[in-house]
């Protein structure tokens, strides 16, 4: 991969694909929506009709939410440079992970029943330092099983020392 170095330019970002993005919205819409209808329902139905306006404070949430999660998503890229990965994420937080090739001890792949619904899977990085952990969630699993490769020689190379 192509990436610019020390001499002032930044790495070459690569974001995360928009099915992330569907699937936590398809998330959001499902679990606000049943709450939706509990808060519309049963007050509604126990206490009287004036009393389903409780519907309304999940439908404010969704909306919030469905803004909120753009933004989260729009947040997270990750970058190869030939020493190390960066990743980075967070809105308000924002958090900049570097994991050197030479540190990863093992790298996985998975995908749990609806990440591969939607075409989904997560790398995992783990080092020997449990805080450098990191996770790229999202990414398509052609490319999710490249990085894991890719991942896995240049931190098999880096730690022989070659």
């Amino acid at each position: 991969m192509d990436e610019k170095r020390a001499d002032g330019d930044e790495p070459v970002w690569i974001p995360l694909p928009r099915g992330l993005l569907r699937l936590r919205r398809l998330l959001l819409v499902v679990w606000l929506g049943l709450l939706t209808l509990a808060a519309g329902l049963l007050p509604g139905l126990l206490i009287g009709p004036a009393w389903s306006a409780f519907a309304l404070l999940p439908l404010a949430l969704m909306a919030w939410g469905w803004v909120l999660l753009e933004r989260n998503w729009r947040s997270w890229r990750y970058a190869e440079r030939a020493d190390d990965l960066l990743i980075s994420r967070g809105v308000l937080w924002r958090e900049e992970t570097v994991v050197p090739y030479g540190r990863m001890q093992l790298v996985e792949v998975t995908s749990g029943p609806v990440e591969r619904r939607f075409g989904l899977a997560t790398v995992q990085l783990h080092t020997a330092a449990a805080a450098t952990d990191a996770t790229i969630p999202g990414l398509d699993p052609a490319e999710a099983e490249r990085l894991r490769d890719r991942l896995t020689e240049l931190g098999e190379a880096r730690s022989a020392g070659l």
